[in-house]
């Protein structure tokens, strides 16, 4: 098995670009590196996971930034204030999927701007994640 370093940072790279700047294909990278036999498994969903994770981060984290210059008492109503409280007790959850095209980025989006907390948002975006590429793994392997 020749695994090259360099190969699982191009990864990393590749799913860090896919959750941020533009819409990648870091699912297709993944299962590439995956059918050459030249990498193991565990350090390709490694790799892809943390990058795109941090990739959510970064975009969590402008969420936060936006919530600055948007606060969102300026947008709601008292009675929809305590449903955000409801949404932001009981909501995080949704970050689960922030692995979907499109809507993913948005989640961790608004995660961050509904100042939903760190740590929480942090494992349960790594979770989703992380059981997305390990089924690109066990699919292409």
């Amino acid at each position: 098995m020749q695994q090259t370093v360099t190969g699982l940072w191009e990864l990393f790279l590749s799913a860090f670009i896919s959750s941020t700047i533009a819409p990648g294909g870091s699912e297709a990278v993944l299962a590439y590196m995956a059918t050459t036999g030249n990498y193991r498994i565990e350090n390709l969903v490694f790799a892809a996971t943390l990058g795109n994770t941090l990739g959510a981060m970064t975009t969590w984290g402008l969420g936060v930034l936006a919530a600055k210059k948007f606060p969102v008492a300026t947008l709601l109503s008292a009675d929809k204030q305590q449903a955000l409280n409801v949404v932001k007790t009981r909501g995080q959850w949704a970050l689960f999927f922030s692995w979907l095209p499109v809507v993913g980025d948005a989640l961790c989006f608004a995660g961050g701007w509904l100042k939903l907390p760190l740590l929480s948002a942090f494992l349960i975006i790594m979770l989703g994640k992380f059981c997305r590429y390990l089924v690109i793994a066990w699919l292409f392997f």
